[in-house]
């Protein structure tokens, strides 16, 4: 039996006595990249926390056959929240190293040196405390540490934010290589070209609930859209009027 990276069985999560999403359930396949795509409020984060433990929730979540919540469960994956922000007093190095300590690895510095072109990230920076660096600049030092953990599930709050189109290509391309080498990779983003272009199947949510799970392809298909923005709308569209 093939053991999931990821499975959601109706789980539902809020603050306060707010419920933000209700009995979402969805699985994640090993080795391939899964888009989350909705509006914004539509609870991509507020899912990502409950999977991660970080929100009061119901229904449950398994990473690799384990549950999501406790830190054992997690040992598999690394994390890059939304809004990403290194330590103002930390070097770029040292984040790396210290990031890395967390999973019991040792940092390679010539690959890390080559993760950082491959990022469009000026190597000299990793010299430099995190309070001088621009908000790309922070968000690519983040998705460096992540990708330098080599662990077999990325899960990825926006990981496009802040980067500019050389930079989201670049990306693409690392996320790419990740999966090809067996690994999984799960992210958010409301830009859907970026999801159209790389992942293997996407959820849809809207209004705290999931109303599509499957490929890109068969949701322009079902809605017969020109592309992947016209079949998300008309999807969301669809689900107001119902």
């Amino acid at each position: 039996m093939t053991v999931l990276p990821l499975d959601v069985c109706g789980l539902s999560a809020g603050y306060g006595k707010k419920m933000v999403i209700e009995n979402i359930e969805f699985s994640v396949q090993p080795g391939e990249v899964f888009g989350l795509i909705g509006l914004n409020g539509a609870g991509k984060t507020t899912l990502i926390k409950a999977i991660l433990g970080l929100s009061r929730s119901t229904g449950a979540a398994s990473i690799f056959g384990s549950p999501a919540g406790p830190p054992a469960g997690r040992k598999s994956l690394a994390y890059l929240p939304e809004k990403f922000l290194p330590s103002p007093l930390l070097k770029g190095w040292e984040f790396l190293s210290l990031t890395l300590s967390y999973y019991g690895k040792t940092l390679d510095r010539q690959r890390a040196l080559r993760l950082c072109q491959g990022l469009d990230l000026d190597t000299q920076v990793l010299g430099r405390q995190g309070r001088t660096y621009s908000k790309g600049m922070g968000q690519k030092l983040g998705l460096l540490g992540t990708i330098l953990t080599d662990l077999p599930l990325l899960i990825l709050d926006e990981p496009m934010s802040g980067l500019d189109p050389r930079a989201r290509i670049m990306l693409k391309d690392r996320l790419r290589e990740y999966r090809d080498a067996g690994n999984t990779v799960f992210f958010s983003s409301h830009i859907l070209a970026d999801i159209e272009e790389i992942c293997d199947r996407i959820a849809v949510m809207h209004g705290g609930r999931l109303i599509y799970c499957g490929t890109p392809a068969k949701l322009l298909a079902k809605f017969a859209g020109d592309n992947l923005e016209r079949a998300f709308l008309a999807a969301i569209n669809q689900a107001d009027a119902a």
